[in-house]
């Protein structure tokens, strides 16, 4: 049966007709006119586009050196966005100093320490403590990740000015004479490198009067491989881009981050111009219409030389875009590079789609190593049998090993590909530092495992270390001696890849901090530790997580008198 209709509230009824209350503002913290003129100004832009995100958060910060609340809410309203999709840009990356609403000011001026494993062997804790316990109240001290001077350990970071080898002298001077901007070293320009036969390739190429294919040709024949860690093969590499649908576009990865790693660097401040006419090469032969360079933000030197050389080549070549990163070590895979360039937190992509396939913007994209590029010019003008010529050990080639540690003189060396540690510490670093005797060897920066000095005979080159459980990666080499402990050499990686893991995936994000609370334990549980970097190996999104575990299983397979039970 129907339930009667009830005869209204006649209370209800008055209310209605009464003026709602409640909110009479809109939601969300908002932005006083005068803040988005200024943000707006600062930016150059009134509807800044989506991509330049973490590009504005750089002027935001470099200007105020801290990014408020206010900042984030004006930057988030003048890009259309929500101010969550801000704060997690801006929050991902370690060079942005968010202030949350109600939280005091950043510090005036900020003293980072590098705490790499190269640093770490030449007195980075002693210095860091005592930069703490001296310096004044208004600045700030804090640990850093390796910033790139390796060679030059220990180093530290006062805003973009980089010192090494730092001591607390130095650093408090700079303080006081707010020496926060690097000098920028002489180098080789434009003019200088067209005296010396440069950009002759480029315009052939251009010109007609050389054919693509045959610098196809030239690379497929000597063999150069990608030497930012992958090795892919550098020619098969640039035909599988320009197979794919234009347009196409070509990103060029200088955001080596990876602990003892430092050899771009040095390609980028030595010889610029070789560097930018290997990519306007590559950009030409997979028809890029726009290069994207992702430089490392702890690079000032180099982004400052790049953008003056930028600036002077002609008009006719692609659009060179030069992004900064933000102290994120994840986003040297290439797929976390691409989402930062395109605004976003560095969390690596599902593959497939492969970039060649589908990278920057959806498009297919052709991304080269610093290196892999500088080579290019060498190899076409002296031809492939030039670069085979060198080598050993059956590998052909040249190198740039990053050697730092406890060598005699750490460096840049070009050395053969193939070459082997021991050969490379005799010929090419005058031999162990002085008191220290050769104990252990990092073959390929943080990622690449631990080996002893007794398996220092294996060539350094790819697919020769694989068998033992190691990588070349970016041929970054750190030397340990008989006065360093390699069990907390491994455990500074480990800290080093758990502070780093951008957390997208279980695996790697529980795992790298479960492995550094087993390895702080002064009895390490092999078969936990083993079991657990099983499971990371396997199911990692991306070779940070991948490759973590290789210190720790090194270690305890190379180094099992470290593990002996102490006789009774």
């Amino acid at each position: 049966m129907k339930r009667p209709r009830e005869d209204p509230d006649p209370q209800h009824l008055a209310r209605a007709d009464l003026p709602r209350r409640g909110r009479v503002e809109p939601k969300g913290r908002q932005v006083a006119p005068a803040t988005l003129d200024t943000i707006a100004a600062l930016l150059g832009e009134r509807v800044p586009p989506r991509d330049r995100l973490v590009e504005h958060l750089h002027a935001i910060q470099d200007r105020y050196g801290e990014i408020s609340a206010v900042h984030l809410a004006a930057l988030a309203e003048l890009m259309r966005l929500s101010q969550a999709e801000v704060f997690e840009v801006a929050s991902f990356y370690a060079h942005f100093d968010v202030v949350k609403e109600g939280d005091p000011p950043a510090a005036p001026m900020t003293i980072r320490v590098c705490d790499s494993l190269s640093c770490q062997l030449a007195g980075a804790e002693a210095l860091l403590a005592e930069v703490a316990t001296k310096a004044p109240d208004w600045v700030r001290v804090l640990r850093a990740p390796c910033v790139g001077l390796c060679d030059r350990a220990p180093a530290i970071a006062i805003g973009h000015n980089f010192i090494a080898p730092a001591t607390t002298t130095r650093a408090l001077e700079a303080v006081a004479a707010d020496e926060t901007h690097p000098a920028i070293p002489p180098y080789p320009d434009r003019d200088a490198y067209i005296a010396g036969g440069g950009y002759k390739l480029l315009n052939d190429l251009r010109d007609g009067c050389l054919d693509g294919e045959a610098i196809l040709t030239a690379i497929d024949a000597a063999g150069l491989r990608g030497l930012g860690g992958a090795g892919f093969p550098t020619g098969r590499k640039w035909r599988s881009v320009r197979a794919q649908p234009a347009p196409r576009l070509m990103v060029v990865n200088a955001d080596e981050g990876e602990p003892g790693t430092f050899k771009d660097r040095h390609f980028l401040l030595a010889d610029p111009h070789r560097c930018l006419e290997g990519v306007l090469i590559a950009a030409h032969l997979v028809e890029a219409s726009t290069v994207v360079i992702y430089l490392r933000d702890e690079y000032p030197e180099a982004h400052e030389i790049l953008t003056r050389e930028i600036a002077r080549l002609p008009p006719n070549g692609p659009a060179i875009d030069l992004r900064r990163g933000a102290g994120a070590y994840i986003c040297g895979e290439e797929s976390a590079m691409l989402e930062s360039i395109e605004g976003k937190r560095g969390l690596p992509r599902h593959k497939p789609p492969f970039p060649y396939q589908s990278g920057l913007f959806g498009r297919p994209t052709l991304i080269n190593n610093v290196e892999t590029l500088w080579w290019v010019r060498d190899i076409v003008e002296r031809g492939p049998d030039w670069w085979k010529a060198h080598g050993r050990h059956g590998s052909t080639g040249l190198r740039s090993y990053s050697v730092s540690g406890r060598v005699r003189t750490p460096g840049v060396k070009l050395a053969p590909a193939g070459i082997t540690a021991r050969e490379l510490i005799a010929e090419f670093c005058g031999g162990m530092a002085d008191g220290h005797r050769f104990a252990a060897y990092l073959p390929g920066g943080a990622s690449g495992g631990i080996l002893p000095a007794a398996m220092a005979d294996i060539p350094l080159d790819f697919g020769t270390l694989e068998p033992h459980g190691c990588l070349i990666g970016s041929a970054a080499v750190i030397v340990l001696s008989d006065q360093d402990d390699v069990r907390a050499a491994a455990l500074n990686l480990m800290r080093f890849f758990e502070a780093e893991s951008c957390g997208q995936c279980t695996p790697c994000r529980a795992g790298t901090q479960k492995a550094r609370m087993l390895m702080e334990r002064s009895v390490w549980d092999q078969a936990l530790l083993a079991e657990l970097a099983v499971a990371m190996r396997d199911a990692s999104i991306c070779g940070l997580g991948q490759a973590a575990p290789n210190p720790v299983v090194s270690v305890m397979r190379y180094f099992p008198a470290l593990f002996a039970p102490a006789a009774s």
